[in-house]
């Protein structure tokens, strides 16, 4: 280690200022009662798990937060997890709501930057060292927890400020890529979401045709001219609402099976890829998250790259997503395999899309752990041409780049946090020099 590092701990390194080291507020302080539509936003530990704290909010209102001010965080403080899933550790970005409560089970440090950068602390830990550190000293009564003072005195290695600074950019460029990767994938997904409703449900281009905004020969957007055909100019009542003329009513399994193809624990190679529902996000068909099957301990359902992937178990929790890898998954997971490749993408913004889960989670069965079944989602009905595959097709043709880009875009992003994590302990530890560094994530970015 470089002669110019110091020993320190994270007490050394808080701020000054009053409430710079604190947890969550105490016991009936905050209660899901207190949670408001809008206002200051609360972070829980389903906010954290990433470089920065993020996802859906629940909110207090502005003299709620005003009442707990010194459990506040603010952008460029750093949150921990102080009990739940230990080890989680996130910051506060800069880009974001003004000011933060931290919930009963968080903890958030504010730290002196003439001492440490902040975003280096939070690099720190995410080390596998730190991880280890505090598991290896949280509290195992009751709940595995920690608390202030065990992480006031973690130990830290500490490079000089502008060596920090330099390690954490390096860092910080490849989940700069990462993230850029990732709003990239919804992006494209919001898109291939929103044209599905528009020719499915909302029926546009049939109202663009009814009300003479497109001709025969025009493209409009979202709509090549070469579609005009396939759409009619009307819209009848049905059973259903309404729908367009000549078109009828078709069941998801007239263009899709479930695949069992069952594996045995014994027939599963060690490093084959295994996706539980945990590795499952929600609203997400980009499946970015898998293990290997070393060591499964129960029959499992092979999948190929490109089949669909739909999480039967709790259906409202929305776990649906394309394949990105051929491997094998948990049988709460319902593998669908389009009838015919030229309606593949067609299937998926089928089974992804929100009237479809609602219909799957309605008709689950079990009060504790509803379960859906493919045989009642293979009877999903929706209004289609009679012979829907052309249509089908076609729309597949339209978004098929925008899933393959979020398929390799998920690819990238596990080979850009395999060189961030094999970077991260050497940087941290001062085992590989900072030119070295940055050219090795020159070449990968």
């Amino acid at each position: 280690m470089a002669s110019e590092w110091r020993q320190a701990n994270v007490g050394e390194i808080a701020a000054t200022a009053r409430n710079a080291l604190v947890g969550g507020p105490f016991g009936s302080n905050l209660v899901s009662r207190d949670y408001s539509d809008v206002g200051v936003p609360v972070i829980r530990g389903q906010n954290m798990g990433g470089r920065w704290v993020r996802g859906e909010w629940a909110f207090v209102t502005e003299e709620k937060a005003d009442s707990l001010r010194a459990n506040l965080a603010y952008p460029g403080d750093i949150v921990f997890t102080q009990r739940g899933t230990l080890g989680q550790v996130s910051m506060v970005p800069p880009d974001g709501y003004e000011r933060y409560v931290i919930s009963q089970s968080q903890m958030k440090l504010t730290v002196e930057p003439t001492v440490a950068d902040p975003l280096f602390i939070y690099y720190v830990f995410s080390g596998s060292e730190h991880q280890q550190y505090i598991r290896q000293n949280a509290i195992q009564t009751g709940v595995p927890h920690i608390n202030l003072g065990i992480l006031r005195e973690t130990p830290l290695s500490l490079p000089p400020p502008y060596q920090q600074r330099a390690i954490a950019h390096i860092l910080g460029t490849l989940d700069d890529k990462i993230e850029l990767n990732r709003r990239m994938n919804e992006t494209l997904e919001g898109k291939a979401r929103a044209l599905f409703k528009s020719w499915f449900v909302d029926f546009d281009p049939v109202r663009a045709k009814m009300d003479g905004r497109w001709q025969r020969g025009e493209s409009l957007p979202g709509l090549p001219a070469d579609l005009y055909d396939l759409f009619p100019d009307r819209l009848v009542e049905s059973e259903l609402g309404e729908m367009p003329e000549g078109w009828g009513l078709s069941e998801l399994g007239a263009l899709a099976r479930q695949k069992r193809e069952t594996a045995k624990p014994d027939e599963i190679d060690g490093g084959t890829p295994y996706i539980g529902l945990g590795h499952m996000p929600q609203r997400s068909i980009a499946l970015g998250d898998w293990d290997i099957g070393d060591g499964v301990g129960s029959n499992k359902y092979r999948f190929a790259r490109g089949d669909i992937l739909f999480g039967k178990l709790r259906p409202y929790f929305h776990k649906v997503g394309v394949a990105p890898i051929g491997g094998v998954c948990s049988t709460d997971i319902v593998v669908i395999e389009p009838g015919e490749a030229n309606v593949r993408h067609f299937v998926l913004s089928w089974v992804s899309s929100d009237l479809f889960v609602a219909y799957t989670n309605a008709g689950s069965t079990g009060t504790r752990m509803p379960r859906t079944s493919w045989k009642y989602m293979a009877e999903h009905r929706r209004a289609l041409p009679t012979d829907p595959r052309p249509l089908a097709g076609r729309f597949g043709d339209v978004v098929s780049p925008a899933v393959e880009r979020i398929v390799s875009g998920i690819h990238e992003i596990r080979s850009l946090a395999e060189l961030r994590d094999t970077l991260l302990p050497k940087l941290i530890s001062g085992e590989l020099r900072l030119p070295d560094a940055e050219q090795i994530v020159e070449q990968a970015t």
